[in-house]
C-alpha cells in the first residue's frame, strides 16, 4: 500500500480525466491519474481524425489528442499510473483504491472519469473493419461519407437522431432494426419516414460486415422472420445500440442511475459520498463528446478543490 495519503486520486483518463489532472495538478495538488492499463486515454485512442474538437482547424488524431492532454497533465505534476482499478472504499474520510496490479492507493478526494464503452454487434468485420467504416459516434464519423451509402443500426432515440443526421452527408441511409416496431419516441419516427433519403430494413439484424482491404463495402443482414439473407451496400456502418458506462467496478459504491451511470448533485460534479467526484461519460448518457467531457472534467477538479479547501480550512 501507499504509505502517503495523497489529495487527488482520478480514476480513468480520457478528455475528463486528464482535463481534471490539469486543473488539479495546476492548482498544486499533484494528483495520481490511474489511466487504465488497455487503452489510456478512453475512446478516442480508438478514432482517427478529429475535426470538431477545437482549437486544430486542420484536425488531429484522437490517439495524438489524447497524448497531449496526458503530457500537458504530467508538465504541471500529475502522476499517471498505466493500471485497471478493481475495487474502492469510498465511505470514510481518507479513499482507498485498489488496482489490478496489486497497488492501493488513498486520497482525500476521488474523481471518477471512467467513461462508457459502445454496445458492439459482436458479429465478423465489425472489429476489422472498425475506423474504416464502422462508427459508432454519427457526429465524429458523419463528413467521412459524404455521398457514401450508410446503414445505421438500432431502434431508439439515438439510432433515428444518427439517421437523420447522417442524411447530410450520404447517398442514402439505411436503418436496420431486429424488431418490426420501434423504441424510439414518435416524432422522432415520424421525421425518419418523412425524409426521403431514409429507408427502413426491420425484423433483421446485421451478420457480418463485408470491406476490400481499406474500407467497409456492405453488410449481410439476416430476416429473424424469414431466415431471408441480403447484402446492403454500406461504406458506413453506424451502430447506435446504446452505452455501457464503466461503472461496474464501483460495485454500489456510488448511487448510479437505472441505466449504470453515475448520478450527481444537480449540475454540480458531487456524487452520493463526500469527497467523491464524477465527470464525462460515466455520468453523461446524451452528449458524450469529447469537449463536454473535458468541460465536465473541469468542474469536477473545481469541485474537488472546493471540498479540499474546506477540509484544510
Amino acid at each position: 500500500m501507499t504509505e502517503n495519503i495523497r489529495d487527488a486520486v482520478i480514476i480513468g483518463s480520457g478528455p475528463a480525466g486528464y482535463t481534471a489532472a490539469i486543473y488539479l495538478a495546476r492548482a498544486g495538488y499533484q494528483p495520481l491519474v490511474i489511466a487504465g492499463a488497455i487503452t489510456p486515454g478512453g475512446q478516442l485512442v480508438n478514432t482517427t481524425e478529429v475535426e470538431n474538437y477545437p482549437g486544430f482547424p486542420d484536425g488531429i488524431l484522437g490517439p495524438d489528442l489524447m497524448d497531449a492532454m496526458q503530457h500537458q497533465a504530467e508538465k504541471f505534476g500529475a502522476e499517471i499510473v498505466f493500471d485497471d482499478v478493481i475495487s474502492v472504499d469510498l465511505t470514510a474520510d481518507v479513499k482507498s483504491v485498489t488496482c489490478d496490479g496489486g497497488d492501493t492507493y488513498q486520497a482525500r478526494a476521488v474523481l471518477v472519469t471512467t467513461g462508457s464503452d459502445f454496445r458492439k454487434l459482436g458479429v465478423p468485420g465489425e472489429v476489422e473493419y472498425s475506423g474504416r467504416g464502422v462508427s459508432y459516434c454519427a457526429t465524429c464519423d458523419g463528413f467521412f461519407f459524404r455521398d457514401k451509402p450508410i446503414v445505421v443500426v438500432g431502434g431508439g432515440d439515438s439510432a433515428f437522431q444518427d439517421a437523420d443526421f447522417l442524411t447530410r452527408f450520404g447517398s442514402s441511409v439505411t436503418l436496420i432494426h431486429r424488431r418490426g416496431e420501434f423504441r424510439a419516441s414518435k416524432i422522432m419516427v415520424d421525421r425518419a419516414k418523412a425524409n426521403s433519403k431514409i429507408s427502413f430494413v426491420l425484423d433483421s439484424v446485421v451478420e457480418q460486415v463485408n470491406g476490400n482491404d481499406k474500407e467497409a463495402e456492405s453488410v449481410t443482414v439476416k430476416n429473424v422472420t424469414t431466415g431471408e439473407t441480403t447484402t446492403i451496400p454500406a461504406n458506413g456502418v453506424f451502430v447506435a445500440i446504446g452505452h455501457n458506462p464503466t461503472t461496474a467496478f464501483l460495485n454500489g459504491a456510488l448511487a448510479l442511475d437505472e441505466h449504470g451511470y453515475i448520478t450527481t448533485d444537480g449540475d454540480s460534479t458531487r456524487t452520493s459520498l463526500p469527497g467523491v467526484f464524477a465527470a464525462g461519460d460515466c455520468v453523461d448518457s446524451v452528449y458524450r463528446q469529447a469537449i463536454s467531457a473535458a468541460g465536465m472534467g473541469c468542474r469536477a477538479a473545481l469541485d474537488a478543490q472546493a471540498y479540499l479547501t474546506e477540509l484544510s480550512a
